[in-house]
């Protein structure tokens, strides 16, 4: 759900981060080694996207801390070179996957959504309850057999809900994983994508409120 990119690149680095967001990722992007490390250190992130070579911390450097840290963000890494040394000297790093530029974006995404089912519960690719069926490689929608046209926040706000199999989720939870840093907790992004969301499931309602904590479906 949230993926970091660290590459020093900052053209490509924000191709590659709106093209995740297109994808239905909440995305951060940073264009130097310590700032990945301030921003990991700050939230938790399902997948970062590591330029090998970043400036002031090395991405080597990023990978050896997240594996010492026991961190549970997987590691995709990303270098000009890719030689089967080089490969093999960053999977030795700790990194998850590993990638060679100049990459074609279908592969990067799909790349991206497997690490991200490593680093989570393992959960079905089709997601279903009263009625929902919610396709997460696909990306697609259903209520009752009729298609949802959900944008990709709405998609992850519900995705999250399903997930939790009717547990409540509270709107901190999905302000962290399905809005990116840049995101104000004071205006009420949850509540007016969750009205948003509710009236494309239409009736009877399925998302419910519970007082002082969250929603649950």
């Amino acid at each position: 759900m949230r993926v970091l990119v660290a590459e020093d690149e900052e053209v490509l680095a924000e191709l590659v981060a709106t093209g995740l967001r297109r994808a239905g990722f909440a995305v951060d992007t940073v264009y130097s080694g310590d700032a990945a490390l301030a921003y990991l250190g700050l939230h938790d992130y399902d997948v970062v996207v590591l330029d090998r070579d970043l400036p002031r911390v090395h991405g080597d450097e990023v990978a050896r801390r997240l594996v010492a840290d026991a961190s549970r963000t997987r590691i995709l890494m990303l270098t000009a070179s890719a030689s089967m040394e080089d490969r093999v000297e960053g999977l030795d790093l700790g990194a998850d996957d590993y990638l060679g530029k100049p990459f074609e974006f279908p592969e990067l995404v799909s790349r991206v959504r497997a690490l991200r089912r490593r680093s989570a519960r393992p959960v079905p690719p089709v997601l279903e309850r009263h009625g929902l069926r919610l396709d997460t490689v696909r990306r697609t929608a259903h209520r009752d057999g009729q298609e949802l046209d959900l944008s990709p926040k709405e998609f992850a706000v519900l995705q999250i809900l399903l997930e939790a199999d009717g547990a409540t989720v509270s709107a901190e939870e999905l302000l962290e994983r399905a809005w990116d840093a840049n995101a104000d907790p004071f205006t009420g992004a949850v509540r007016v994508a969750m009205s948003k969301l509710r009236g494309k499931l239409g009736e009877p309602a399925l998302i419910r409120t519970v007082q002082g904590v969250g929603y649950a479906l």
